[in-house]
């Protein structure tokens, strides 16, 4: 198979500037071997990076061909991802009451003397909202400071052969 990035890039950029317009063949690649067009476009095609429509072939060669750019391959372009790397954001919230009844359930489950658990109990339902949301993220802290912990069950998350 050939492929050249340099021609993939060239390819994605030419699409880009006709972009939402297709382009066909001919205007696409006039200085490019019509294999290595084929197998750029195609290449780009199975990576979501632009839509081909291969329509036959000109005296039995190279098939023709019309390509245009997906949203996927002008983000790819973008120095900052583009929509895709906004679009691609996960935000996570969180109630406070969960956050409260997340701890509780850890204090609960603590090797602590009864006394201890009902005063970090009491005192922990009396934090306001900002001081039990700077706890929870104090948590994450130490959390992520322990990642070697963490490590086995994000391995598990990922799936099996993983890298250790």
């Amino acid at each position: 198979m050939k492929t050249d990035r340099e021609v993939q890039t060239r390819l994605l950029q030419r699409l880009a500037n006709e972009y939402p317009q297709p382009v066909e063949a001919l205007e696409l690649g006039r200085d490019i071997d019509p294999q290595l067009l084929d197998a750029s476009i195609a290449y780009l095609q199975e990576h979501g990076l632009v839509r081909a429509t291969f329509i036959g072939s000109l005296n039995m060669g190279s098939p023709l061909l019309e390509a245009k750019i997906t949203a996927r391959g002008i983000d790819f372009l973008a120095d900052d991802g583009g929509l895709g790397a906004i679009l691609a954001v996960v935000t996570i919230k969180m109630h406070e009451d969960t956050l409260r009844q997340l701890i509780a359930s850890k204090v609960e489950a603590a090797d602590l003397p009864p006394q201890d658990k009902k005063r970090f109990l009491d005192q922990l339902r009396e934090l306001p909202g900002e001081t039990t949301k700077h706890l929870a993220l104090k948590l994450v802290d130490v959390g992520l400071e322990n990642w070697h912990k963490a490590l086995p069950l994000i391995q598990s998350m990922i799936g099996p052969g993983s890298p250790a």
